[in-house]
């Protein structure tokens, strides 16, 4: 599928490095058992995620690294970020994308090795996920 594509855009790779709760004193008295209940039950009420940016790719080259990629899961999954801005890969995404960038050194980008170390942390700490934008 073919993609509009702008100048100078660039493909932003962000991975989640810290997350905290807001303080006692932030949230009040009558809302706190409600962000007691949602972080129990798994929701991000009052928590915050800190990223710091793992690397960065041109976007006329990352287009055409997908581009070659083999139809599937995968492709499908980095291609949303051409067509929405932005995509979120967790650790329901690792199984299908590691395969994409562990071919043999010399085969693939250099920075596929990072993207793959990222996933690997994703595998060992499924808190851990990546947000990838796209900026033009």
């Amino acid at each position: 599928m073919g993609y509009i594509f702008a100048m100078n855009e660039r493909i932003v790779f962000y991975q989640l490095r810290q997350k905290f709760v807001n303080q006692r004193q932030d949230v009040p008295e009558n809302a706190r058992q409600v962000v007691y209940y949602t972080l129990a039950i798994g929701h991000h009420v009052g928590v915050l995620d800190c990223f710091s940016s793992q690397f960065e790719v041109e976007g006329e080259d990352f287009r055409n690294w997908v581009n070659g990629l083999p139809a599937g899961k995968g492709r499908t999954k980095l291609e949303g970020v051409f067509k929405w801005g932005e995509i979120e890969i967790n650790r329901e995404h690792v199984e299908f994308l590691k395969p994409l960038v562990e071919e043999p050194a010399g085969q693939q980008p250099p920075w596929c090795r990072t993207l793959a170390e990222c996933l690997e942390g994703i595998a060992q700490e499924p808190a851990l996920y990546l947000m990838v934008r796209k900026f033009a």
